[in-house]
């Protein structure tokens, strides 16, 4: 199954919503993968277990089942995780992408990846896969606007 969808960060018709830099909003991705309890429900506790400047290697931990990815990021503009097969979990990858189509104007362009070719047998679970990524891409993107609403991604980038 293959699926995308974008979020919009910034909107100037509404004053209601913070305006995010993209210096913020990259700190916020980076975050989210150095840090994802704060993120991911579910998700009990993470090891960054390799570090190098463009990656990391991390085990997470969901109760008893423990999951590795490989993160790499491209700064500034996407963080690609990459989940290698490993006993029953089937390899995957997770795509943010920010764009900028004009000046300020954010959005993060989430893609999924799960290597096979949907069924129409499937095709009524993966509906629902769809939108549980949506709503946690959207939970993401809240605690990003709640963590620059803090303060929380004004630190220089690194």
């Amino acid at each position: 199954m293959k699926f995308n969808h974008l979020i919009e960060i910034n909107m100037p018709d509404n004053p209601l919503v913070l305006t995010i830099t993209r210096q913020q909003l990259w700190r916020g991705l980076v975050l989210r993968a150095e840090q994802p309890t704060l993120f991911v429900m579910g998700l009990d506790a993470c090891e960054i277990t390799a570090r190098s400047t463009d990656a990391l290697s991390r085990t997470l931990r969901f109760g008893q089942l423990l999951v590795h990815d490989h993160v790499k990021f491209a700064p500034l503009e996407q963080v690609h995780y990459q989940v290698p097969q490993q006993d029953a979990i089937p390899a995957s990858d997770l795509t943010m992408t920010i764009e900028e189509p004009e000046t300020g104007s954010l959005f993060v362009r989430f893609e999924y990846d799960d290597h096979t070719q949907e069924t129409d047998e499937e095709s009524f679970y993966n509906d629902f896969r769809r939108e549980a990524y949506k709503e946690a891409d959207i939970d993401t993107i809240r605690m990003i606007r709640q963590l620059a609403q803090q303060g929380e991604l004004d630190a220089p980038l690194q």
